[in-house]
């Protein structure tokens, strides 16, 4: 009798152990893939600023892969803390939120934290301010740019004054958004200040809802005739 039991703590011991090796094991391959991921999400972005030198274009594909993995870092820590709270507090919906509330600060302490030794890491690859500006603008998806090019044709007759604080606040989002945990993340940052964009106009006395159906318009417009020219 003994013998059987020994027999079948050992067959449920070995299969835990299998079990655990496999949890392990996936976790390992998928930190692999997701190394994978950022590292050639990095390359792409630096391959855009044309660096001549290709041992510095690695380093610093190094140094934008890291950035995008001490993010993750942070964003796991914080979902899992997360999911911590909302099982520690139950039912208890201000403890719950006091909690949340604190864990976003403290997240947004480690990123704000993050953030210029970022930027230190990257100049001291050997990057140029405007080289810097190309890799936010990568890790952004060139909102920036693409907005900025909407704005100046919708409102030709724009002030420089205009302009100016434009540009200054796309150049706020894009700091934010390139912190961001994912697409829809960073377009959020941009969109919260395209808001205060056109509010801003709105307030200049800028009809925002006519221009931009008049510009669509011209759009448009542009489109038909370079299908016609074909």
């Amino acid at each position: 009798m003994r013998k059987v039991i020994y027999g079948l703590l050992a067959v449920v011991l070995l299969s835990v152990t299998n079990a655990v090796a496999q949890d392990n094991t996936s976790a390992a391959e998928k930190e692999i893939a997701y190394r994978k991921v950022v590292f050639d999400r990095a390359a792409k972005i630096v391959k855009g600023i044309n660096l001549p030198d290709s041992a510095r274009a690695l380093e610093v594909t190094k140094v934008v892969a890291k950035q995008y993995q001490d993010l993750n870092d942070i964003y796991t820590l914080r979902d899992n803390r997360k999911a911590a709270i909302k099982a520690e507090t139950g039912d208890n919906k201000e403890a719950a939120a006091a909690q949340l509330k604190k864990l976003d600060e403290e997240t947004t302490a480690k990123i704000d934290k993050l953030h210029p030794q970022y930027l230190t890491r990257l100049k001291k690859a050997g990057l140029t301010p405007e080289q810097i500006n190309q890799v936010k603008d990568g890790m952004t998806y060139n909102v920036l740019n693409v907005t900025t090019t909407a704005y100046n044709s919708m409102l030709p007759n724009l002030t420089n004054e205009q302009r100016t604080q434009i540009t200054a606040w796309l150049i706020e989002a894009r700091e934010h958004a390139m912190d961001a945990e994912s697409s829809e993340k960073k377009h959020a940052w941009f969109g919260k200040y395209k808001g205060r964009i056109n509010n801003y106009l709105s307030a200049a006395g800028i009809d925002m809802k006519k221009e931009e159906a008049a510009w669509l318009a011209r759009v448009k417009e542009e489109k038909n005739k370079q299908q016609l020219n074909k």
